[in-house]
């Protein structure tokens, strides 16, 4: 099935769907608002996993409606974009942080400007750290959402003077396996071959997995307390949800299965009805998971570690805000991220917001909220 032969999908009046073809190999499908009046501002939302540009849709029109032409793609390996495989063993460097910032770039030029306003939400974020930090003349302000992004990783300093520190031993996964509660990190187990397969073909559907997926990151589900973890070890990390270190023989459709909603519960979800809900498996039902799941074997691998060190020491030195929900773990699963972010990596950090009411999904649990912020920022950006 072509993009073209696809359904519609469910849109608020004012938001149009189209497909820009020839940026970086992709063909990408995006959703934008105010487009209408050329000559507008630009905002550029990036979305994390498991979403979708559709998961943009209740901040776009506030955004149009201020002022700005809103464009929320769907990033490689995600939805109606074309061009990249959904193979295991595709080619892992179309997939690295810097060819997705090349990405970003390459849409921005074909949409006909020559800077824009980012923000990112979840694995989102950090992608939208990195534009900012590599391109400040192109992304001129960063918003980042849910996950701090703590800056490039850092060389090796002043070891030809000084004796190096001797190597740890530690491993943490290995650690976390041999806790008395065996845990493994779900950034590593969606690294797996099976993982793809282990959401698609789940026992309980798809359709039910997602939902449980993410009732269960959000603030409907009332365990979603969070706090800061206090070092990267296995004793700090398995005090995170299990969505997060997840038992060591539990697949993650079997880590959120327990935490479905009742029928009640699911008709009572204002933020995310079950005709939304359906947008989200109906994509993910025909795509499957592994372009997404790339991203994180990036991460996992350390492979690019290397050329992300050719920014070791750069920071942020456009305007930056940070956004969460009040009930979302993302901001403190690795211990001392945000306040890196805050001090160091940021030099003109505005603010750093933890919205009431909202988990995970902030920009979809409490849109009004998320809104408000970010023209606020936009507007005294501008």
């Amino acid at each position: 099935m072509t993009a073209s032969t696809l359904p519609p999908l469910p849109l608020p009046a004012g938001i149009r769907s189209r497909m820009v073809p020839n940026i970086n190999g992709l063909t990408v499908h995006l959703l934008e608002a105010g487009f209408e009046k050329p000559g507008r501002p630009c905002v550029l939302l990036l979305h994390g996993f498991p979403e979708l540009a559709y998961s943009w849709r209740k901040v776009m029109l506030p955004l149009a409606q201020a002022g700005y032409h809103v464009v929320a793609p769907d990033q490689r390996g995600y939805g109606r974009t074309t061009g990249w495989s959904s193979e295991y063993d595709a080619d892992l460097n179309l997939f690295r942080p810097f060819n997705l910032v090349r990405d970003a770039l390459g849409l921005v030029a074909a949409l006909g400007y020559k800077s824009v306003d980012l923000v990112g939400h979840d694995a989102g974020s950090p992608l939208a750290g990195w534009c900012a930090l590599i391109r400040p003349d192109v992304f001129r302000s960063v918003t980042m959402m849910s996950a701090p992004f703590a800056g490039p990783p850092a060389l090796p300093f002043d070891t030809a003077n000084t004796p190096p520190a001797p190597a740890s031993a530690a491993d943490v996964h290995a650690d976390l396996a041999a806790l008395a509660r065996p845990r493994k990190h779900y950034q590593w187990y969606y690294s797996t071959r099976e993982a793809d397969g282990d959401m698609r073909h789940c026992a309980q559907g798809l359709h039910d997995f997602m939902r449980a997926y993410y009732h269960v990151k959000s603030a409907d589900w009332q365990e979603n307390q969070p706090y800061p973890l206090a070092a990267w070890n296995a004793h700090e990390l398995a005090k995170l949800p299990t969505y997060y270190v997840m038992d060591l023989e539990a697949d993650m459709a079997q880590t959120v299965a327990p935490h479905m909603p009742g029928a009640a519960a699911i008709a009572a979800c204002r933020w995310m009805p079950e005709a939304e809900m359906r947008v989200y498996s109906g994509e993910y039902g025909r795509t499957g998971f592994q372009g997404a799941l790339q991203w994180y074997r990036c991460r996992t691998t350390g492979r690019f570690n290397a050329e992300a060190q050719i920014f070791s020491g750069r920071t942020i030195d456009v305007p930056a805000q940070f956004i969460s929900g009040k009930s979302d773990w993302g901001p403190f699963q690795k211990a001392g991220d945000i306040e890196t972010m805050r001090h160091s990596a940021c030099t003109r950090m505005v603010g750093c917001h933890f919205i009431e009411g909202a988990g995970h999904w902030v920009q979809q649990e409490q849109p009004e909220a998320v809104s408000a912020l970010l023209i606020e920022f936009l507007r005294q950006r501008g």
